[in-house]
């Protein structure tokens, strides 16, 4: 076999440089309470020891474990129905308002007070104790078991706070602060729905955004903030200086840089119309709807532990038979109803596993990566061993009687227990070149294990050679998309991507194949390729250059109409990787990094953390920020929820263009619909409504590349 020397000591020093330490970082995540049904909720609350407790036209509930349940601890209250509850200014005691009385276990249950029965249905007590009751034409203050009638608010009372030792109440026509006896206008409103206290500013959401004035002179001090993800705020609170809006349409928070963060979706609340919102001492928030009570937890992790996790999920749930498998849920969202089910692109979905395993195995040494590793190729051997056809891949296989995607692609198996499923394309065998060079390079250790590799990648490079560069299926017709002939890959123009894309694989492919096996076949084929036909030429063709070109038929489809393609991508970038470490001679080494440099300036604004880092293992340059914002904000949550952004008012739209970038600025990944590398992350609707559950493996497969760089430590 022929030596070869894949990344040069001195890259990795080089690599080094950039090294990030891993740092814990904020992740959120949502978590989803049991209620049981029929609960009519009104409002969530916190008291000062973080008990986060819900009242409900039925009564009284506490959270307990993952659970709502009703609050039996104190048993004079367990079969009581409050009217309102309410927790103390400072103190944070809880305050129960019952038709005719008012009262708080706090101070050894003293501050009390008994009420007109069904007189009052708000209550707030400041710092000193004191109530502030309203009710259908009714305002007292009760103080030390004494209540005091006050002047009523004519339009009625919305909202009532107390802060800074002073009560405030929002009408439909102003806020009110109390002085003395009285409630004095701060500020006239109109369409006001709620208001928050941050220092010396009142808060207040409209229906078209929020504004802010001074508490004492009512004066504006933030003007009317419209440019918000839902203008139509019906709920708002402040959380360590943050501003928090509740609307029909999910939650939003803004944060430190003026930017908003978006929770809506079940991906974060069990729907999206916001009945409620309290926060605890953690800066965690509860969010009660209708339906549920959701908690958006702001927990501090590292990229390692994250990693962790998806590694556990994915052994837990995720293999069939050495693939990762895509998971259906029926009932949708519930990961315990999981099934795993073939799908189109089996090979190259694991094939992101694979890679993970390898990088970690050539990190960490540890024995179970390599064993995963090679469990994996299990299942890659395997489409090769499963059909009747010599050195033809089949795209997945299963037994007899199960398969789930394109029934019509299915073939018998010699095996009668077995089927295997044909019409083997491109992506897929960008997967098998990819799997063999990791695996040569950082598993197989041995003489054996390298030949088992070897053999692997002759087998099918023989089918392509052998059939004039197609993959044959059972019918003896070459696959729709598994075409690698000149009078195929020339046929395209230079402004479709198809003609760099399909001269990049192939060379690469024979590359790979020559140093695992040694056969100078390949390389002759490859220099034919390249000279003879263009095919370099082709591998240096300007993205920039790429367009929109009608007219090129194919299997009755122009190839030349749609956008961008980020399929292409992805089997590019993979690709990349065995093109620049099996490159036969460093001239074509350096000619495939200005290729590889021109497609990642375009790839740039998506910010994908593995083609950033494959970037800069073969070209030297990378987007450090970029890498890690990915890592950090990419999704704990894998369930495909139906998530949609295009009604959001803090985006700016861009006009149609080829690439489909739709906004200026890319959202941060668990704002986006779950999307494989094979999408475009600028999609701002998207989801199967929870039918599905994705593995993780797209997270994995960068982070362990960056461990590997060492431009994560």
């Amino acid at each position: 076999m022929k030596k070869i020397t894949y990344l040069a000591a001195g890259l990795l020093l080089s690599c080094a440089a950039y090294a990030t330490p891993d740092l814990p970082f904020t992740q959120a995540v949502s978590i989803k309470y049991n209620v049981p049904a029929g609960l009519q909720m009104r409002k969530v609350i916190i008291d000062y020891n973080d008990n986060v407790q819900v009242l409900t036209t039925q009564g009284f509930y506490r959270v307990s474990g993952n659970d709502l349940v009703r609050d039996l601890r104190f048993r004079p209250l367990a079969q009581k129905i409050p009217v309102d509850v309410t927790t103390q200014e400072g103190s944070g005691h809880l305050y129960y308002l019952y038709a005719d009385k008012c009262l708080t276990n706090g101070y050894a249950g003293v501050p009390y007070i008994n009420l007109p029965s069904g007189k009052f249905n708000q209550v707030v007590v400041d710092a000193a104790g004191r109530m502030l009751l309203s009710g259908n034409n009714a305002l007292a203050i009760g103080d030390k078991g004494k209540l005091q009638e006050l002047p009523v608010i004519a339009e009625g009372v919305q909202r009532m706070e107390a802060n800074g030792g002073t009560f405030f109440i929002l009408s439909d026509k102003a806020v009110y602060r109390l002085d003395g006896q009285r409630f004095v206008k701060v500020h006239s409103v109109q369409g006001v729905t709620a208001m928050a206290f941050r220092g010396n500013d009142i808060v207040l959401s409209t229906n078209n955004g929020y504004y802010a004035i001074n508490r004492t002179t009512g004066d504006t001090s933030l003007s009317l903030q419209v440019r918000v993800p839902v203008p139509a705020i019906g709920q708002v609170m402040v959380v360590n200086g943050h501003i928090w809006a509740g609307t029909a349409q999910g939650a939003f928070m803004q944060t430190d840089s003026g930017t908003y963060r978006y929770f809506a979706s079940r991906r974060w609340l069990d729907q999206d119309a916001v009945k409620g919102m309290a926060a605890d001492s953690y800066g965690d928030v509860y969010v009660l709807t209708a339906t549920g009570l959701n908690k958006i937890e702001f927990t501090k992790q590292t990229l390692a532990q994250k990693a962790a996790y998806f590694e556990r999920k994915i052994r837990e749930r995720h293999i069939r038979y050495g693939f990762i498998a895509n998971l259906q849920l029926n009932p949708h969202g519930d990961v315990g109803s999981a099934e795993m089910a073939d799908t189109d692109n089996d090979g190259l979905w694991s094939s992101f596993y694979l890679g993970s395993q390898a990088f970690k195995y050539a990190v960490t040494k540890e024995p179970s990566a390599k064993r995963y590793a090679w469990e994996a190729f299990e299942a890659f051997e395997r489409i090769l061993s499963i059909n009747q056809l010599k050195g033809f891949p089949s795209r997945t296989f299963e037994r007899k009687g199960y398969k789930n995607s394109d029934p019509e692609r299915w073939r018998e198996s010699p095996d009668p227990e077995w089927e295997w499923k044909g019409h083997t394309s491109s992506d897929e065998f960008v997967a098998y070149i990819w799997v063999a060079a990791v695996l040569n390079e950082m598993v197989a250790e041995t003489p054996e294990e390298k030949q088992r590799v070897a053999t692997f990648i002759d087998k099918i490079m023989t089918h392509i050679l052998d059939n004039k560069y197609t993959m044959i299926d059972i019918d003896k017709k070459p696959t729709l998309w598994a075409r690698w002939n000149p009078e195929y890959i020339n046929w395209y123009p230079t402004t479709i991507g198809d003609r760099r894309l399909g001269s990049t694989t192939i060379i690469a492919g024979l590359q790979v194949a020559y140093a695992l096996t040694g056969k100078e076949r390949y390389k002759t084929e490859a220099y034919k390729l390249m000279k003879k036909h263009g095919y370099l030429k082709n591998i240096l063709i300007d993205t920039r250059t790429i367009k929109q070109t009608p007219g090129y038929i194919h299997e009755g489809v122009d190839l030349g109409m749609g956008g961008w393609n980020h399929s292409d991508d992805e089997m590019a970038f993979l690709t990349y990787w065995v093109l620049s470490n099996y490159a036969f001679t460093d001239e074509l080494k350096q000619q495939y990094k200005s290729a590889i440099l021109n497609l990642w300036e375009s790839e740039r604004p998506e910010k994908n953390a593995a083609w950033n880092l494959i970037t800069l293992a073969t070209a030297g340059n990378y987007d450090a920020d970029a890498t890690t914002w990915w890592l950090q904000t990419y999704p704990m949550d894998q369930v495909r929820w139906t998530i949609k952004n295009s009604h959001r008012k803090d985006i700016t739209l861009l006009p149609a263009n080829f690439r489909n970038q739709t906004t200026e600025v890319l959202l941060p990944m668990d704002e986006q619909p779950l999307h494989r590398h094979n999408a475009n992350a600028f999609n701002l609707d998207g989801g199967d409504d929870g039918a599905s559950e994705l593995a993780g493996d797209e997270f994995l497969l960068p982070y362990w590349m960056a461990r590997y760089l060492k431009v994560l430590e």
